[in-house]
């Protein structure tokens, strides 16, 4: 059972971080129907796809509380990096723009002949664009930190976020997440078992856990990996959620920690049948659009479980992560 003063303990700590609002939350959260009906489980999704700002997508949440504490130092330049169709890229690109920096992207794979997809976005929101033709992640960073040594020696003043946001401060966003998932279940009057979401670069799965120790949430939370390998990102997601715990006066638990890595296929961003398949299911039972990158991969994940049987008697929540505009890449 949830302590409501656990809640009210960690909403007091949670206020405490400066916040640069950008999301429309809480975020709608709903039963799907048709899949629900066809499976004979309660499936129902958390919208995060619809947090209304720069196109939507769950990033937002932890943008707030990072482009928060790039105005607090007094920065006027944001770099950062990801894939050439990076969710997250877009939406720095957009919070920057609303606070008035000035934004650096570095971006993983070759410049394309005409941008598609978050790359027009991308530019509409008029980020500088630097290309590293690497599918490497560590590449990508490194570039990032040289960018950064270099518009320091220009005399900018530049807060660097390192790929995702996945760092404390950007988890301390989404553990307002696992909050709002507590006051659904009250509002719709269902208890979820389990929460089924993408997992990428882990920030987004690092504040669910904390939120999750941290409150008593008793449900289990499942990361579907589309990038890595579950060894290699359990360990990066327990050291984030440790440290991010640490800071709110909270501690972490190693079990808390579930991750499939078995949808990622040949690689991140590479699409899969699976999620294929999973993309035209969500649009054609439910009207809602997913990704090839995220949300696709998490949904199949999804589809198979429930094929074999594994969710029976279960309510579950799919955590749409958005990422519509790699659709038109």
């Amino acid at each position: 059972m949830v302590m409501n003063g656990k809640i009210v303990y960690l909403e007091k700590k949670l206020g405490e971080f400066r916040k640069f609002p950008l999301s429309l939350v809480p975020t709608p959260c709903h039963r799907l129907n048709s899949l629900s009906d066809t499976y004979g489980v309660e499936i129902y999704c958390k919208r995060d796809d619809l947090t209304g700002f720069g196109m939507g997508g769950n990033k937002s949440r932890k943008l707030e509380l990072l482009i928060g504490e790039a105005l607090k130092n007094g920065c006027d330049t944001v770099v950062t990096s990801g894939g050439i169709q990076s969710n997250f890229c877009r939406l720095t690109a957009a919070a920057g723009a609303a606070a008035g920096m000035s934004v650096s992207l570095v971006l993983g794979g070759k410049k394309p002949p005409k941008p598609t997809g978050n790359l027009v976005l991308d530019n509409l929101l008029g980020a500088h664009i630097r290309y590293v033709d690497s599918p490497d992640w560590n590449k990508w960073e490194s570039e990032s930190e040289k960018l950064t040594g270099e518009l320091n020696k220009q005399g900018k003043k530049v807060f660097r976020i390192p790929i995702g946001g996945s760092v404390p401060v950007g988890v301390v966003g989404y553990i307002t997440a696992l909050l709002e998932i507590i006051n659904d279940e009250r509002r719709l009057g269902v208890t979820f078992n389990q929460i089924i979401h993408a997992t990428g670069s882990g920030g987004t799965q690092a504040g669910l856990v904390v939120g999750k120790d941290m409150t008593g949430w008793p449900g289990t939370i499942n990361g579907i990996s589309v990038a890595m390998a579950r060894d290699g990102i359990e360990k990066m997601i327990f050291k984030l959620a440790s440290e991010t715990a640490g800071i709110l006066g909270g501690k972490m638990e190693r079990e808390s920690i579930k991750l499939d890595d078995g949808y990622i296929g040949p690689g991140y961003a590479v699409p899969t049948p699976e999620g294929e398949r999973a993309i035209e299911t969500f649009a054609r039972r439910e009207g809602i659009f997913l990704d090839h990158v995220y949300t696709g991969k998490a949904a199949s994940a999804l589809l198979n479980w429930l094929e074999q049987g594994k969710l029976s008697g279960q309510t579950v929540l799919f955590l749409h992560t958005g990422g519509h505009p790699e659709l038109f890449a």
